[in-house]
């Protein structure tokens, strides 16, 4: 029995299916003990056995600067020794809410959280409070965390290890406020909002899906939805946990043509510690306790040791350079795995944006989350082992992005590149 299998046997009996999120767990994949990680550095993991691993996982997202970058070290070392956790507030919530604030214009305030789900939430709780209305829409595919209002019609982990599309629990009363459409449909919106418009409290988007595979928006498209959504008094809530800070130093929906009235980060923002931020204009957050009626509050926001990271982290993303170079080396991995799926005759497609993308086992980009389900899920499945064969860790979910970190080299890419060519080949062979 391996390492990794013992803590599987002992994970079992103490933590409820092994893991402590179900995107982490291989049992979709056909597998059972996932790999256990003892260290992780730059762009690598060694599991417990002593393998090692390039890993395009980046953590779902948060490790942009890769795994133990000196300076982040350096920065929590710092403060770890002057405290972690105070309960009052510290200057480096400040600092960091400062520099969220500069470089995304529609923040005028901020509010700290410790994840993007809180932030999500949190926005929800806000705009029915800012418009005394109840509706929320969001769109098919699209993974706002798992608070329960956003579990309608999800992507990500809920579709992949959840057995469906939405989640048990989730209260009726919750469902009915709720309203899911496709993905890239203006249409459906435009008659949504023509019947139910005046009970709408605001529509929640992701500009660029990330949990039903990394899907864009058509031409247009944003700016539709924001026009619609304002022209009946109903907010726009930009949900950039997966993308803010990941394509560029700020946000990306407006370059998209979104005109967000509250935005929400998460993950990139941390520098792989808890951290997530929800904000808007000075008006709407005046709204939030202690200056008005709606209550959010968190033990753990803005610790001292969060933002430390996150303003390390900030420090790195603002360098020169840095976004046209996680760019070039996504492309060069999203353009070698492509060359190698064609070279083998693969039935795959591939959607990026900067340093994410996701491969897709069909044959056209899915534009929503319909057709993002319709795939070879058999080939995915014994891609994702050979690569892992290959010593190339990626998500257990067709679902997921890659992701390419400033922790990675020309090797790991090469590397990972050269792994996907094997892997295809696998695929002609018999399972």
């Amino acid at each position: 029995m391996s390492v990794s299998e013992e803590f599987w046997r002992r994970a079992q009996a103490v933590i409820a299916g092994g893991v402590n999120s179900p995107a982490r767990s291989f049992r979709p994949m056909g597998g059972d003990a996932p790999l256990f990680i003892k260290t992780a550095r730059g762009g690598r993991f060694e599991d417990v056995d002593g393998r090692s691993y390039v890993e395009f996982l980046a953590a779902f997202g948060p490790n942009i600067v890769g795994h133990g970058h000196p300076l982040v070290l350096e920065r929590v070392a710092s403060q770890l020794r002057d405290g972690a956790l105070f309960g009052a507030p510290c200057p480096g919530e400040v600092e960091f809410a400062e520099r969220l604030s500069a470089a995304i214009p529609a923040l005028e305030q901020v509010r700290l959280v410790s994840s993007g789900t809180e932030a999500v939430m949190s926005a929800i709780r806000l705009a029915r409070a800012a418009t005394g209305r109840d509706l929320i829409v969001k769109f098919d595919g699209n993974y706002h965390g798992h608070a329960d209002a956003v579990l309608v019609n999800t992507g990500s982990g809920a579709a992949t290890a959840g057995g469906g599309h939405d989640s048990e629990g989730v209260p009726s009363g919750v469902r009915k406020d709720v309203r899911s459409l496709p993905f890239n449909d203006l249409g459906a919106l435009a008659e949504l909002f023509a019947a139910e418009g005046a009970r709408i409290a605001a529509v929640l988007i992701e500009p660029i899906s990330g949990n039903m595979g990394v899907v864009g928006p058509e031409p247009g498209y944003l700016a539709g939805v924001s026009e619609i959504a304002h022209r009946h008094g109903a907010l726009v809530i930009d949900d950039e946990v997966i993308v803010g800070f990941r394509l560029r130093y700020g946000i990306i929906g407006p370059e998209l043509g979104l005109s967000p009235d509250l935005v929400c980060l998460g993950k990139a923002i941390g520098g792989g510690l808890a951290l997530g931020a929800y904000g808007g204009s000075r008006a709407l957050m005046s709204l939030v306790a202690p200056l008005g009626p709606m209550f959010q509050a968190g033990t753990l926001a803005g610790n001292p040791l969060s933002v430390a990271a996150g303003l390390a982290t900030l420090d790195i993303l603002a360098e020169p350079g840095v976004y046209p170079w996680l760019a070039a080396m996504g492309g060069r991995l999203a353009q070698g795995v492509t060359d190698a799926a064609d070279a083998a005759g693969a039935a795959t497609s591939l959607t990026r944006f900067g340093s994410m993308f996701t491969l897709f086992f069909r044959r056209t980009a899915p534009r929503n989350y319909m057709e993002a389900q319709d795939y070879d899920g058999e080939a995915f499945r014994r891609f994702f082992w050979a690569m892992l064969e290959e010593g190339v860790y990626l998500a257990p979910s067709p679902y997921e992005a890659w992701f390419v970190t400033l922790g990675h080299t020309e090797e790991d890419v090469a590397q990972g590149i050269g792994a996907a060519a094997r892997a295809f080949l696998r695929l002609r062979q018999p399972d």
